[in-house]
C-alpha cells in the first residue's frame, strides 16, 4: 500500500522558519510509521533527522506528534493513518532539527523530582527491603514511564509555563512517594506543592490520553495533590 507522508521539517544551517516536505512510500499494512519514516530516510532523502532506538515501544525515543496527537512512531500502524499522515516534533520544547527536539528541559523537571530511592537505613540483615504485593500495587502503574515525553508535551500548561515540572515528573514523583521502601516523600511532596508543581495542572486529560503505556497520569497527579493537601507534608 502507498502512505503519503507529510513532515515538518527545520533545519538551523537553512533557516529560521520551518517548512513541510511531503513523501509517498510503499509499505505493508503491518508497518509501523517508524518504518515508513526509515524507508524516506534510506532511500528518499537522508537529511531527514528523527530519534528511534528500540522501535518497540520501551525506549521511548520517537514520540512524535502524529495526525495532531502524540504517539511513539514505532506504535502506530500503516493501517490505522493510511493514507495520509503528518507528523511533526512534539510540542513545548525546542526544535534542534525535524523531528528532534531538545529534551533537557523535560529531564530537568525529572531530575527535581529526586527520581532515586532514598533510604539511609540499613536493610534488614543486610538484604533485601520486602515488600507486600499490597505494597507495590500502591504504585505498580507509575513504573511503566518510559520517559517519552509524549504525557508532558501534551500538556497545554507546560506548553505556557517553562517553569512547571510537568506531567512525566510528577508520574516519577509518585512512582517513590508511595513505595513503602522509601523515605524521601515528605521532601519530593514539598517540591511539588510549589508554584510550579501539582497544582499548575488543570485536569484536562490531554496527558492520559497521550501516554503510549496507557499509565492514568491524571490520577496520579491527583494522588499527590491529595498527599499534599491532606497528609500535610
Amino acid at each position: 500500500m502507498q502512505l503519503e507522508l507529510r513532515i515538518k521539517r527545520f533545519n538551523p544551517e537553512a533557516g529560521t522558519e520551518p517548512w513541510w516536505d511531503e513523501f509517498t512510500v510503499e509499505v505493508e499494512p503491518n508497518d509501523r510509521l517508524l518504518d515508513a519514516l526509515h524507508e524516506v530516510k534510506w532511500h528518499q532523502d537522508g537529511t531527514l533527522a528523527l530519534r528511534r532506538s528500540c522501535a518497540h515501544g520501551i525506549c521511548g525515543s520517537d514520540a512524535m506528534l502524529i495526525n495532531g496527537q502524540n504517539a511513539l512512531a514505532c506504535k502506530v500502524m500503516a493501517k490505522d493513518v493510511e493514507p495520509r499522515a503528518t507528523i511533526e516534533p512534539i510540542r513545548g520544547l525546542p526544535v534542534l532539527k525535524d523531528l528532534i527536539v531538545d529534551m533537557e528541559p523535560f529531564f530537568e523537571g525529572y531530575k527535581r523530582m529526586l527520581p532515586w530511592l532514598i533510604n539511609d537505613e540499613q536493610p534488614p540483615d543486610d538484604q533485601e527491603r520486602l515488600q507486600t504485593p499490597e505494597d507495590r500495587h500502591r504504585y505498580d502503574d507509575t513504573t511503566k514511564c518510559i520517559l517519552c515525553a509524549a504525557c508532558t508535551t501534551s500538556c497545554p500548561i507546560f506548553w505556557g509555563d517553562e517553569e512547571y515540572v510537568g506531567p512525566a515528573a510528577i508520574v516519577n514523583a509518585h512512582r517513590f512517594i508511595y513505595d513503602s521502601r522509601d523515605q524521601g516523600a515528605p521532601e519530593r511532596l514539598k517540591i511539588l506543592a510549589d508554584r510550579t508543581g501539582v497544582f499548575r495542572c488543570r485536569t484536562t486529560f490531554n496527558c492520559t490520553e497521550a501516554c503510549p503505556r496507557g499509565i492514568k497520569v491524571t490520577k496520579a497527579i491527583q494522588d499527590v495533590k491529595r498527599s499534599i493537601l491532606f497528609e500535610r507534608y
